[in-house]
């Protein structure tokens, strides 16, 4: 089995990469969060490789990093979603994103990526919701967002002003993550005043 890459990029694709490892040019599928990385990295790169094996083909997956991978596993474990649609979310969401898509239960974040429906974004989230911090780990989440456990973050005065936040316009899960922050950096129990405004600093573009 393949693990891992380490060659020089020949070409780049629309959703996949052919890296050069000493003359052997391996086609690669890959997300656009990790193409991304290597378009901006010249000479020698590495990736982590998914090897998948069937009757008619021999596929892999490469990822720029080891959380990117984890995803991609956890994502496959659920029903209705292959390789294919895992790339499609691992484009669509940041693991930042993915991570408040699916604390919050917001659906219709998820259903940005190609290929998921409302039904099959509701299956993510029911299946993943409670086990997915437990497998990222030691990857690179931002610690302030990881700070409160989800469970113990649904108080009163949160779920009030993640409710104010998605009446003014931004996403549950946009809302969901600022009102995180806010509380993590807050002292002692905010109102839901203080809360939305401390908030809406950390949507701000510089907040």
């Amino acid at each position: 089995m393949i693990a891992k890459l380490t060659g020089v990029v020949d070409q780049i694709f629309e959703d996949s990469v052919i890296i050069d490892v000493s003359g052997v040019g391996y086609l690669i599928f890959c997300s656009n969060f990790t193409r991304n990385f290597l378009k901006s990295h010249d000479g020698v790169v590495s990736l982590l490789v998914e090897m998948h094996v069937r009757e008619d083909h021999i596929h892999l997956f490469g990822f720029c990093n080891e959380e990117e991978k984890i995803w991609f596993n956890m994502l496959r474990t659920v029903q209705g979603v292959g390789a294919k649609v895992c790339l499609g979310i691992l484009s669509a969401l940041s693991s930042d994103e993915l991570s408040a898509a699916l604390r919050s239960e917001d659906k219709v974040c998820i259903t940005r990526a190609p290929g998921v429906g409302a039904k099959l974004a509701t299956r993510i989230i029911t299946e993943l919701k409670d086990k997915f911090e437990t497998l990222i780990i030691g990857s690179t989440l931002n610690p302030a967002t990881d700070s409160v456990p989800s469970k113990e973050f649904e108080n009163d005065v949160q779920r009030d002003s993640i409710s104010a936040l998605v009446n003014l316009g931004y996403t549950k899960s946009d809302a969901f993550r600022a009102i995180q922050l806010a509380s993590a950096k807050s002292v002692g129990n905010p109102s839901v005043e203080i809360l939305i405004k401390e908030a809406l600093q950390e949507l701000m573009p510089n907040g």
